[in-house]
């Protein structure tokens, strides 16, 4: 079912639309050096398919899973003195030997190189070949354009265009909505559920709902590297912009995922910190709990405990006080001249420090009236911590207030 021509393709729209930069170079056969990213059984493959019969350039495929350095070098010196293109799939396998020894051939010019890559050529590739290439990233192809293919696979001799089969509406959806935007694995699943349904003897063929879940079992999800990062991010700005109900749904896509559980815990520690502070102190308890609770219990029970912290986090006040605070101070002492402690506060706790004069003068605060008392532990007196109006610094501010109003 792999498309032949542009008219065929499905999907990638905003790239391959009409009059989108990609389209134009395609039809007009000005291809540039490109790498084409994005999750699996999104087309890219069937792009380079669509290029190499389209060209007047010389052609050449490479799969970097069993293509080595002297791959490379043959086909380069295969490539003669015209226009050469050559196609390298799953180009993120290449080591950055493989990588070096390619881009020259692509600097000056002697190759132009297609890469299709189901990782982020920022972290898979060697900067030069990155910033050497057009990069376009591939999406999951809709529902809607899953359905335009699998009703293309019933009606097509290349499908089962040959055999008496329907499948109903309602199976249409199930593939369209679990292959997770993955045309491949869409079209995989409706040949597996026809072969599931085929009658001994050859005749119609019926795919129900019922049969797909019968045939395929458990879903599976796609979880590369770029997905870990940009998940476990949603789930943090989830939590952080109070939303429970998105916090949980990245939380139970990353356990089905196979995430590390304690990745994810430490993640919510981080937040309860960063995010939610002293507007609510319980969140750091409640994070760190879980997170011990979860060593000691274990997966799949634990998922309950992360659920019960990410919601708590989400719930909860915000304030980033403590964080602004402590990145204030960082600056302070990486760009200002170094403080030095006050003589009072340096320790006199060994044989000499009062003869030096170490801790004189120091003021003990439960020895005053609410357990506090006016001195200097600056030398130069500086505000890093402004708490907010929120959750508990509420009670902080008004505290902190109330002491510098009578100090006045």
């Amino acid at each position: 079912m792999m498309p032949e021509s542009l008219q065929e393709f499905v999907g990638q729209e905003e790239l391959l639309g009409e009059g989108r930069p990609l389209r134009r170079l395609i039809e007009e056969d000005r291809i540039v050096s490109l790498i084409l990213y994005g999750p699996p059984g999104t087309g890219k493959t069937a792009l380079a398919r669509i290029i190499a019969g389209k060209t007047k350039a010389r052609f050449l495929s490479l799969n970097a899973v069993t293509a080595g350095v002297k791959d490379i070098r043959n086909a380069v010196a295969s490539s003669g003195s015209g226009r050469t293109i050559l196609f390298v799939d799953e180009i993120h396998r290449f080591n950055r030997l493989q990588q070096d020894a390619l881009l020259p051939h692509v600097e000056s010019g002697e190759i132009t190189l297609i890469g299709a890559s189901t990782q982020n050529p920022f972290f898979a590739l060697v900067p030069a070949l990155a910033s050497r290439s057009v990069i376009f990233e591939f999406s999951p192809l809709s529902p809607a354009e899953i359905k335009v293919l699998l009703k293309r696979a019933l009606s097509s001799e290349k499908g089962f265009g040959s055999r008496d089969v329907e499948v109903e509406e309602k199976a249409m959806d199930y593939i369209a909505e679990r292959c997770s935007g993955d045309a491949r694995k869409a079209l995989n699943m409706l040949e597996l559920a026809f072969v599931t349904a085929s009658p001994p003897d050859s005749g119609k063929v019926t795919v129900t709902a019922e049969v797909l879940k019968t045939a395929l079992q458990q879903k599976t999800l796609y979880y590369d590297e770029d997905e870990h990062y940009d998940i476990i991010s949603a789930f943090i700005k989830s939590m952080r912009g109070s939303d429970p109900d998105a916090a949980v749904y990245w939380l139970a896509r990353m356990i089905a995922s196979g995430e590390d559980p304690m990745f994810i815990a430490r993640r919510i520690v981080v937040c309860a910190s960063e995010d939610v502070g002293n507007a609510d102190p319980m969140a750091l308890n409640v994070a760190v709990s879980a997170m011990l609770a979860l060593e000691k219990v274990g997966m799949p029970e634990g998922r309950i405990i992360l659920s019960q912290a990410a919601i708590y986090v989400a719930t909860a006040p915000k304030s980033n006080a403590s964080y602004v605070a402590v990145e204030r101070a960082g600056h302070a002492v990486l760009n200002a001249p170094l403080q030095r402690v006050p003589g009072h506060l340096r320790d006199s706790h060994y044989a000499g420090a009062e003869r030096l004069g170490r801790g004189s003068g120091y003021k003990y605060p439960h020895d005053y009236d609410g357990h506090y008392v006016r001195q200097k532990y600056l030398e130069h007196e500086q505000t890093f911590y402004e708490p907010t109006d929120e959750g508990y610094e509420r009670e902080i501010k008004n505290t902190m207030r109330k002491r510098r109003s009578e100090e006045r």
